[in-house]
């Protein structure tokens, strides 16, 4: 048997060779892993040198616009940064020289020089005045945590300052063992903080999903030092949650179904018995505002047993607080320019509110300069808190996004749909009494429209947003080239013998045209089938409920359709 020819030099496996190249390769992928996962994160802390701002958890640092001010052991955060982060509509009254800011429910006023502040209407001091620094405001915010119900820390080891919400959930927790605080949750990644067995932890809240910060097995804490990063989940002990979300409620458990029940500030409340159907909030009309800024109040004894009545059958009593009776746009004007006079304003409404012992108010003010426009809405963000201190429900009115400068322009929808419980669209008055062509009052491809713009242009939630729809109609007449209406109540709505009603698709109401004696009437009537259209709006953006003008104008039907639509839940607490 021959032998088998010997491989040459060149064929034989260079294994010292072949091992070599696969530790290079493996030091290569090493190095790109490196590179792209880990070394990012020892790149140098771009705010390693300056005052850190971590609130609720997180480090904002990147986001102050201002330098943070440690003085006399006083942390002092410019407005801009209080805006930023604590509250959105704080405002710096120049005019006036002060400042004011509110809270969930505080209204503050705090003049840029002295120690005297107003809150809530009640005059008290804090121990350090308003700073000026280069024609920076700064408020010294350590002596504020009471009216932002925050809590305040300082390390000076680190140079870090923390602030905790009192309205969040707070956990903390106790490490098991000395352990390094890493960046990322990897072992690769680098120390923030060091803890030593025993030492004290919080631990980061995820607000979306609720629960703590958890990620393969690491778990998010913050230190004492106000360092924040990431330990293994399982050397973290003695969980402990030192307090929960602090939850102020003042909105209705499901959809509003609010009915006004309007009446003449010259006769008395009107006297109910019985329930109505679907019906979950009435909004009676007790209250006038007068130019000075005082309130004309209409309840007398029937309104008390009024009150009676509705929580007896479990609904929210929401009265109208309405300009109506001032009918003058430069007093409505002068009641909103300062601060002292919507203070005066709103001590007077919650004074009434609860001397009367209702539940919330239904703010309507109508006919006001475009220019007051901020400082109305100025009103509704000093009014909330109070209101929400006291338990009280605050809903405003507002008309349709588009029209004139008086009835329509006039309104900060996205402003009040956040401040407020409760915005209420007007859904009526599409053809009024001024109009120069015939229409219908409430179309319900008109209502649609605005309820997109509502959601869309103006930025209000649809679970803030209540649709008003309309207990009446217009008659229209045509004679001689002129047009007059008439207002016609659901109830009173006749159609002549002989007339048919056709249905008009886009409004959903039913239509009437007819002639007598030359004169041309038209009608676009409200009924339950241009309610239920309505309504069906009402669900099908999931608005917060429907709102109905006004009590006595209805047919009796309609009551059964609200509730089948609406489904409203009443409150039988006070039984």
């Amino acid at each position: 048997m021959k032998n088998k020819p010997k491989k040459s030099k060149e064929e034989k496996i260079n294994i010292p060779r072949l091992i070599l190249r696969i530790v290079v390769v493996a030091i290569i992928l090493g190095l790109m892993v490196f590179a792209i996962k880990i070394a990012p994160n020892y790149a140098r802390d771009e705010f390693a040198n300056v005052t850190n701002l971590v609130i609720n958890n997180n480090n904002i640092t990147r986001n102050v616009k201002s330098s943070i001010i440690i003085e006399d052991n006083t942390i002092y955060l410019s407005t801009a940064d209080i805006q930023n982060f604590f509250d959105e509509y704080l405002l710096v009254d120049e005019a006036n020289k002060m400042v004011i800011t509110t809270s969930n429910t505080k209204t503050v006023a705090i003049p840029f020089e002295g120690t005297t502040i107003n809150v809530n209407d009640a005059q008290t001091s804090i121990a350090h005045s308003v700073l000026n620094r280069n024609g920076t405001i700064y408020l010294p915010i350590t002596d504020l945590a009471d009216i932002y119900n925050i809590e305040i820390n300082y390390s000076a080891e680190t140079n870090i300052v923390t602030i905790d919400s009192l309205n969040r959930k707070f956990v903390q927790a106790l490490s098991s063992k000395n352990m390094s605080v890493k960046y990322l949750p990897t072992v690769f990644s680098k120390t923030v903080d060091k803890l030593e067995r025993g030492d004290t932890v919080v631990l980061v809240q995820d607000r979306e999903n609720g629960g703590n910060v958890v990620e393969d097995g690491w778990i998010k804490v913050r230190t004492k030092n106000g360092k924040i990063g990431y330990v293994r989940q399982d050397d973290i002990t003695d969980e402990n949650t030192v307090r929960d979300d602090l939850k102020i409620n003042t909105r209705i458990d499901g959809k509003v179904s609010l009915v006004w029940d309007y009446y003449s500030q010259y006769v008395s409340a009107p006297v109910r018995d019985g329930e109505i159907e679907g019906i979950n909030v009435v909004s009676p009309s007790f209250y006038e505002i007068t130019a000075s800024g005082d309130i004309d109040a209409n309840i007398g004894r029937n309104g008390r047993n009024y009150i009676e009545w509705a929580h007896a059958n479990g609904y929210k009593v929401w009265p109208i607080v309405s300009n109506s009776e001032l009918g003058d746009l430069d007093a409505v004007s002068n009641l909103l320019s300062t601060f002292e006079n919507r203070s005066y304003l709103i001590d007077n409404i919650l004074d009434e509110l609860i001397d009367a012992g209702v539940d919330g108010v239904n703010i309507d003010f109508e006919n006001m300069y475009q220019t007051d426009k901020d400082n109305y809405s100025r009103l509704i963000i000093e009014l909330a808190p109070r209101l929400r201190e006291a338990g009280l429900t605050l809903s405003v009115d507002v008309t349709a996004p588009d029209g004139s400068e008086t009835w329509s322009l006039c309104f900060d929808r996205n402003v009040i749909g956040k401040v407020a419980d409760y915005i209420v669209f007007m859904g009526y008055d599409q053809n009024g009494v001024s109009a120069t062509e015939a229409g219908t009052v409430a179309g319900a491809d008109w209502v649609e429209l605005n309820i997109k713009k509502f959601l869309g242009q103006e930025g209000v939630e649809s679970d803030k947003l209540i649709l008003a729809m309309p207990f009446y109609t217009r008659l229209w007449k045509e004679s001689n080239g002129t047009l007059t209406s008439s207002v016609v109540n659901m109830r009173s709505v006749t159609i002549p013998d002989g007339v048919e009603k056709t249905w008009d698709e886009k409004t959903k109401q039913y239509y009437i045209e007819y002639e007598q004696n030359g004169t041309t009437y038209k009608m676009w009537i409200e009924d339950e089938d241009s309610l239920k259209a309505k309504l069906d709006l009402v669900n099908e953006y999931d608005l917060a409920g429907g709102a109905f003008w006004s009590k006595d104008r209805e047919s009796n039907t309609v009551w059964a359709i609200i509730a089948d639509e609406l489904d409203a839940k009443t409150d039988n607490s006070n039984e």
